[in-house]
Formats: structure tokens, sequence, C-alpha cells
């Protein structure tokens, strides 16, 4: 599916009108033909910034982990998180991937939940083989995922959100 891309200008090459404003507006079919600079951001062990709206009408923002395929954000949560419930309650979400060695190269994502696929139900295995590939990336241990709650049995739910639209900024 086809979403809108909008390129910011920016100061990294120097000053110039109009700067911190959208230079170029395009159509991309998918997140891997984004420019390689931005696709470093996706594919590397950079901490999202996941909005979502909170039960009380506000926007809440946590750190989460970070995959992808295609054109689709995978996003990955313990089934018991509040989080999982203000996500279906407003299946529209914004996810932003900040260069932790430069601020003002940055991708932001928005989009939408299209499935929810929970680890005990029909494909299941997918929640828990993303799960266990986001643990690869981002911790570099073999899976299974280690972090589960020890204290019960701990379920996991994917996420397959749709991009709307991408907006990027800088250079790395």
């Amino acid at each position: 599916m086809a979403f809108k891309h909008a390129s910011f200008l920016d100061v990294s090459a120097g000053l110039q009108p109009n700067q911190f404003t959208v230079g170029e507006r395009s159509v991309v079919n998918s997140l891997s033909e984004l420019p390689s600079e931005y696709r470093q951001l996706l594919d590397g062990q950079v901490t999202a910034v996941l909005a979502v709206i909170g039960g009380d009408g506000r926007p809440n923002l946590s750190p989460v982990w970070f995959g992808y395929s295609g054109d689709r954000v995978l996003l990955n949560f313990a089934e018991h998180r509040r989080k999982t419930s203000w996500i279906r309650a407003n299946p529209q979400v914004t996810v932003m991937l900040m260069n932790p060695a430069n601020p003002y190269h940055w991708l932001s994502i928005k989009a939408t939940v299209a499935r929810e696929i929970h680890e005990d139900g029909p494909d299941g295995h997918r929640a828990t083989d993303t799960i266990d590939e986001m643990w690869t990336k981002y911790t570099g241990n073999e899976p299974p995922y280690g972090l589960r709650d020890p204290s019960f049995e701990e379920r996991r739910v994917l996420f397959e959100c749709e991009v709307d639209s991408v907006a990027t900024f800088g250079r790395p």
C-alpha cells in the first residue's frame, strides 16, 4: 500500500530559505524504498518513541523496540500492558526514530493497526517470532526473548500497522 513521504529541509548543508519546512513530497510503496540514511534508523538499534492516545485522552509516549516488514510497522507488547488496550481503543499510532548521535536526523511514521495477532491464536508464532527478532536486534542475544515477566505466564500480542505517512529530517 502506498503512503506519503514528506522530506523536510534542514540546515545540515547550511542556511537556506524556508529551512525546517517540507522540501519534497513523494509517494512510497514500502519503508525499504526510503533513502538509505533513513533506512539505517529503521534497521539499527534505535529505540523508537511510540505515541498512542492514553486512557485520559492525552498522548502517551513510551520507548519501544521497533520492527517493520515492507509497508508494515510491527509493534509487539505484553498482552497485559495498558498501551495494548489504548491501541485497541484508538488504533492510530505514531512512531519516531531519532538518531542517538544526531537529534537532527530523524524519521516519524504515522500508522494504523491493520491486524492484531495474539501469541496463543492462529498465526501466533508470528507474535513470538517477532519479539524474538527484536530481542536479538536490540540485545544481540539469541532467542528466545528473555524479558518475560516471571511472575505469570506473559503472553505477547503483535500489532501489524499499515503506514499512512512518513516524515524525514536531516542527515546522519
